[in-house]
Protein backbone atom coordinates (compact mmCIF):
# COMPACT_ATOMS: atom_id res chain seq x y z
CA UNK A 1 0.00 0.00 0.00
CA UNK A 2 2.87 2.53 0.97
CA UNK A 3 4.59 1.30 -1.91
CA UNK A 4 1.79 1.93 -4.46
CA UNK A 5 0.93 5.56 -2.27
CA UNK A 6 4.51 6.63 -2.91
CA UNK A 7 4.67 5.83 -6.29
CA UNK A 8 1.25 7.27 -7.64
CA UNK A 9 2.28 10.92 -5.44
CA UNK A 10 5.68 10.40 -7.29
CA UNK A 11 4.15 10.43 -10.81
CA UNK A 12 1.94 13.61 -10.16
CA UNK A 13 5.01 15.43 -8.72
CA UNK A 14 7.01 14.51 -12.23
CA UNK A 15 4.07 15.93 -14.24
CA UNK A 16 3.74 18.86 -12.51
CA UNK A 17 0.93 18.30 -10.21
CA UNK A 18 0.52 19.86 -6.82
CA UNK A 19 -1.51 19.74 -3.19
CA UNK A 20 -1.78 15.52 -3.69
CA UNK A 21 -5.03 14.23 -2.03
CA UNK A 22 -5.31 10.49 -2.34
CA UNK A 23 -8.77 9.13 -1.51
CA UNK A 24 -9.67 5.65 -0.33
CA UNK A 25 -11.58 3.71 2.11
CA UNK A 26 -8.90 2.16 4.10
CA UNK A 27 -8.58 3.66 7.63
CA UNK A 28 -5.41 5.72 8.76
CA UNK A 29 -3.89 5.83 12.02
CA UNK A 30 -3.52 9.56 13.33
CA UNK A 31 0.03 10.15 11.19
CA UNK A 32 -2.00 10.12 8.35
CA UNK A 33 -0.51 6.66 6.77
CA UNK A 34 -2.77 2.94 6.66
CA UNK A 35 -2.38 0.58 8.93
CA UNK A 36 0.19 -1.88 8.39
CA UNK A 37 -2.58 -4.71 8.64
CA UNK A 38 -5.80 -3.29 7.53
CA UNK A 39 -8.03 -5.83 6.74
CA UNK A 40 -8.92 -6.41 3.34
CA UNK A 41 -12.13 -3.60 2.83
CA UNK A 42 -15.36 -3.97 0.82
CA UNK A 43 -14.75 -1.00 -1.19
CA UNK A 44 -10.93 -0.52 -3.00
CA UNK A 45 -12.03 2.26 -4.96
CA UNK A 46 -9.45 5.09 -4.58
CA UNK A 47 -9.43 8.54 -6.04
CA UNK A 48 -6.35 10.65 -6.74
CA UNK A 49 -7.02 14.50 -6.44
CA UNK A 50 -4.41 17.50 -7.36
CA UNK A 51 -3.44 20.83 -8.86
CA UNK A 52 -2.24 20.72 -12.63
CA UNK A 53 -1.66 23.86 -14.32
CA UNK A 54 -4.24 25.86 -12.05
CA UNK A 55 -6.73 23.27 -12.67
CA UNK A 56 -8.44 20.58 -10.02
CA UNK A 57 -7.73 17.08 -11.46
CA UNK A 58 -8.97 14.17 -10.24
CA UNK A 59 -7.71 10.35 -11.21
CA UNK A 60 -10.27 7.89 -9.94
CA UNK A 61 -10.45 3.51 -10.28
CA UNK A 62 -12.35 1.13 -9.10
CA UNK A 63 -11.52 -1.71 -11.28
CA UNK A 64 -9.29 -4.06 -9.29
CA UNK A 65 -9.73 -5.66 -6.00
CA UNK A 66 -7.31 -4.44 -4.09
CA UNK A 67 -6.74 -0.87 -3.25
CA UNK A 68 -3.21 -0.71 -3.84
CA UNK A 69 -3.74 -2.28 -7.53
CA UNK A 70 -6.20 0.48 -8.04
CA UNK A 71 -3.86 3.12 -6.32
CA UNK A 72 -1.18 1.38 -9.23
CA UNK A 73 -4.06 1.74 -12.19
CA UNK A 74 -4.27 5.48 -11.50
CA UNK A 75 -0.10 5.31 -11.06
CA UNK A 76 0.10 3.72 -14.66
CA UNK A 77 -2.79 6.47 -16.16
CA UNK A 78 -0.33 9.74 -15.08
CA UNK A 79 3.27 7.97 -16.78
CA UNK A 80 1.60 7.30 -19.58
CA UNK A 81 0.01 10.70 -19.65
CA UNK A 82 3.36 11.92 -18.61
CA UNK A 83 4.89 10.29 -21.95
CA UNK A 84 2.31 11.77 -24.13
CA UNK A 85 4.24 15.18 -23.02
CA UNK A 86 7.81 13.80 -23.16
CA UNK A 87 6.77 12.65 -26.80
CA UNK A 88 6.12 16.07 -28.08
CA UNK A 89 2.33 15.84 -28.57
CA UNK A 90 1.10 18.33 -25.92
CA UNK A 91 -2.03 19.53 -27.26
CA UNK A 92 -3.05 15.77 -26.86
CA UNK A 93 -2.19 15.88 -23.16
CA UNK A 94 -4.46 19.12 -22.84
CA UNK A 95 -7.20 17.24 -24.70
CA UNK A 96 -6.78 14.18 -22.24
CA UNK A 97 -7.21 15.83 -19.70
CA UNK A 98 -10.11 17.66 -19.86
CA UNK A 99 -11.53 14.67 -19.10
CA UNK A 100 -9.90 14.58 -15.53
CA UNK A 101 -11.08 17.75 -14.77
CA UNK A 102 -12.56 17.55 -10.95
CA UNK A 103 -16.05 18.57 -10.59
CA UNK A 104 -16.45 21.01 -7.98
CA UNK A 105 -17.44 20.11 -4.81
CA UNK A 106 -21.36 20.83 -4.15
CA UNK A 107 -22.21 23.88 -1.97
CA UNK A 108 -24.75 22.63 0.21
CA UNK A 109 -26.62 25.21 2.34
CA UNK A 110 -25.23 26.62 5.85
CA UNK A 111 -22.04 24.06 5.30
CA UNK A 112 -18.89 26.11 4.66
CA UNK A 113 -15.65 24.51 2.86
CA UNK A 114 -12.54 24.89 5.04
CA UNK A 115 -10.27 27.43 4.95
CA UNK A 116 -7.38 25.26 3.23
CA UNK A 117 -9.48 24.28 0.54
CA UNK A 118 -10.54 27.84 -0.05
CA UNK A 119 -7.28 29.22 -0.28
CA UNK A 120 -5.52 25.99 -2.04
CA UNK A 121 -3.55 26.61 0.94
CA UNK A 122 -2.33 22.64 0.54
CA UNK A 123 -0.76 20.47 3.42
CA UNK A 124 1.90 22.94 5.03
CA UNK A 125 2.07 24.14 8.27
CA UNK A 126 -0.30 27.71 8.01
CA UNK A 127 1.66 30.76 8.01
CA UNK A 128 0.26 34.51 8.28
CA UNK A 129 2.65 35.32 5.25
CA UNK A 130 1.62 32.62 3.05
CA UNK A 131 -2.23 32.58 3.83
CA UNK A 132 -2.27 36.44 3.47
CA UNK A 133 -0.57 35.63 -0.23
CA UNK A 134 -2.71 32.62 -1.38
CA UNK A 135 -5.93 35.25 -0.08
CA UNK A 136 -4.37 38.16 -2.31
CA UNK A 137 -4.11 36.07 -5.64
CA UNK A 138 -7.34 34.61 -5.17
CA UNK A 139 -9.07 37.96 -4.08
CA UNK A 140 -8.01 39.51 -7.04
CA UNK A 141 -9.61 36.99 -9.38
CA UNK A 142 -12.72 36.51 -7.15
CA UNK A 143 -13.50 40.12 -6.54
CA UNK A 144 -17.05 41.23 -7.93
CA UNK A 145 -15.16 44.24 -9.91
CA UNK A 146 -13.56 41.85 -12.00
CA UNK A 147 -15.15 39.12 -14.60
CA UNK A 148 -15.52 36.16 -13.14
CA UNK A 149 -15.62 37.51 -9.57
CA UNK A 150 -18.87 37.48 -7.54
CA UNK A 151 -19.77 38.37 -3.89
CA UNK A 152 -20.09 35.00 -2.66
CA UNK A 153 -16.82 33.76 -3.77
CA UNK A 154 -15.58 37.21 -2.22
CA UNK A 155 -17.11 36.62 1.16
CA UNK A 156 -15.90 32.99 1.08
CA UNK A 157 -12.37 34.35 0.82
CA UNK A 158 -12.77 36.44 3.27
CA UNK A 159 -14.17 34.10 5.95
CA UNK A 160 -11.28 31.44 4.98
CA UNK A 161 -8.41 33.95 5.32
CA UNK A 162 -10.53 34.65 8.41
CA UNK A 163 -10.62 31.63 9.58
CA UNK A 164 -7.03 30.47 9.08
CA UNK A 165 -5.39 33.44 10.80
CA UNK A 166 -7.71 32.67 13.52
CA UNK A 167 -6.21 28.98 13.46
CA UNK A 168 -2.49 30.57 13.74
CA UNK A 169 -3.57 31.99 17.15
Amino acid sequence: MAAARDAAFNEVRLLGGRHVVLSTNVPLRQDGKPYANFPRIEDPAAAMYFTYKDKQMCFACDRWTRVEDNIQAIRKTIEALRGIARWGTGDMLQAAFTGFTALPAPIVAGMKRHWREVLQYGDGRPDAAIIRGCYQRLASLAHPDRAGGSTERMAELNQARDDALKELS
